[in-house]
């Protein structure tokens, strides 16, 4: 498997950043959304200090998936799709990266402002405060900001995947195929067309 992209698939590297941010997303808006029902008592907090720990994990892949974007060409559009839709394409994709960098973002802002205890990577490291001790104010603006961009996030992606499998089973055509991984071409292709 080829690890830059080309002008029919996405590369390996590519294929890996798109499938690992889709998990890690997952997994962190599954955490999320159950941690903000848990009672506040001191054995949650190991819930709270995961989802920390795996939202900066997730903006450090986007920084990493985004430099590797810098150098990796883009595999061309099949023909059979519309310019308009490779501009609402193109528009969509930007507004993923920059919802992708901006919810943990502003989680890790939200959580410098409350101040309620050190934040650590995992446990291994401790993190800067982004606003250097508490910020009563910066603590009510950024948590509505956390709860509104991660809302935003998942409609996006919603909208994103929708749009992929109508390319892939209305279309029919290669737009959602050259992201997904080799085992999985062979198997679509394996399968009669009905």
């Amino acid at each position: 498997m080829a690890v830059r992209s080309d002008a029919t698939h996405w590369g390996g590297l590519a294929k890996f950043f798109h499938w690992t941010t889709v998990l890690l997303i997952l997994v962190q808006a599954t955490i999320g959304l159950v941690m903000v029902n848990l009672p506040k008592r001191p054995g949650t907090i190991p819930v709270y200090s995961f989802h920390k720990s795996l939202g900066l994990t997730i903006l450090a892949f986007a920084v990493l998936r985004l430099a590797w974007r810098l150098f990796d060409p883009r595999p061309d559009e099949p023909p059979s799709v519309p310019r308009w839709q490779v501009t609402a394409a193109r528009i969509g994709h930007a507004l993923l990266y920059t919802l992708i960098f901006a919810v943990p973002l502003s989680g890790w802002l939200f959580d410098s402002a409350t101040a309620l205890r050190p934040l650590y990577w995992f446990g291994l490291f401790q993190v800067p405060s982004l606003t250097g001790g508490p910020d009563k104010d910066l603590k009510e603006i950024t948590e509505a900001l956390h709860f509104w961009l991660f809302w935003t996030l998942a409609a996006v992606a919603a909208g994103h995947a929708t749009i992929a499998l109508i390319h892939h089973f209305h279309d029919r055509d290669e737009v959602l195929r050259r992201m997904l991984p080799r085992w999985w071409r062979s198997r679509e292709a394996a399968k009669p067309l009905p």
